[in-house]
């Protein structure tokens, strides 16, 4: 179980890299402001903050 945890946490954490990092300015200001209108801001950002502290 602990395997399984550990390999979501690194997907999510790979996830977000893929998307965040390799962003442009823009590109993350859209996806800011879609994830701020959809409520889904609330939900994702803990998520991650805790699967990159999992992954690492």
């Amino acid at each position: 179980m602990a395997g399984l945890v550990q390999r979501t946490a690194q997907a999510i954490d790979d996830m977000w890299h893929s998307i965040w990092h390799e962003s442009g300015r823009t590109e993350k200001i859209v996806i800011a402001i879609v994830l701020l209108v959809t409520g889904l801001a609330i939900p994702v950002i803990p998520i991650v903050w805790i699967a990159r502290f999992i992954a690492n």
